[in-house]
């Protein structure tokens, strides 16, 4: 009776045995399908990651997010030598004329000074338009036709142009000149100034205007 107790007792241990390996066996398959799933965890946290680390590297030089930058900046500013002078404004020049006649010519000249007072370089170049108000009407000066090339005027510098008219020597009291209308090259407003020259044209036959104006620059330049 002993005996058949005993090996009872030692199949229940023998049983007892199978069963908790059988659980440790379950528990270290558990853990290990825990442990190969933590880098698939770490695989789909790393798409967020980069997707992330995508902005910040769009400063980096090289990328495509810093080429993008690059052409941003570019486009809001100015490459030295890429881009044109802009022209001379009427509100840009200080405008004044001057008696430029030489005794003993048979012509009189005034020149017509434009210093650039913008702050700025400015292009300017041409024909400026150039109308006489007399007693007898407008009088619009004709063109000397002498090229006119282009060119920059510097801030604080100044450029003059002249005009041509005839002495009035006909001892007659001729046409009494008022004022001096000027409109820059390439504009449509003018300024008028009081006319320095002598004070009237001589009569004509009405066959042509005797006044002629010159380019910009056919007067000199000033120092100014």
């Amino acid at each position: 009776m002993r005996v058949h107790k005993l090996t009872v007792i030692a199949a229940l241990a023998a049983a007892a045995s199978l069963s908790l390996t059988a659980c440790q066996n379950g528990d270290d398959g558990a853990a290990g399908s825990g442990t190969s799933s933590a880098p698939s965890a770490s695989s789909s946290k790393g798409a967020p990651d980069q997707a992330g680390s995508a902005q910040p590297g769009s400063a980096q030089p090289g990328g495509k997010g810093g080429t993008a930058a690059g052409k941003g900046t570019a486009a809001g500013t100015t490459t030295p030598g890429s881009g044109k002078t802009a022209k001379c404004r009427t509100d840009d020049l200080e405008i004044k004329a001057l008696d430029h006649t030489i005794d003993g010519d048979t012509d009189g000249t005034v020149a017509v000074e434009l210093k650039n007072r913008s702050g700025r370089d400015c292009a300017i170049s041409g024909y400026a338009g150039v109308d006489l108000k007399t007693s007898a009407g407008s009088l619009s000066a004709k063109r000397t036709g002498e090229q006119a090339p282009a060119g920059v005027l510097k801030k604080g510098k100044t450029v003059a142009f002249g005009i041509n008219y005839p002495l009035n020597t006909s001892g007659g009291s001729g046409v009494r000149i008022t004022g001096l209308v000027v409109t820059p090259p390439d504009e449509t407003k003018s300024v008028t100034l009081p006319w320095p020259g002598t004070a009237t044209l001589p009569v004509t036959d009405g066959s042509g205007t005797p006044v002629k104006v010159g380019p910009i620059g056919s007067a000199g330049q000033g120092g100014e």
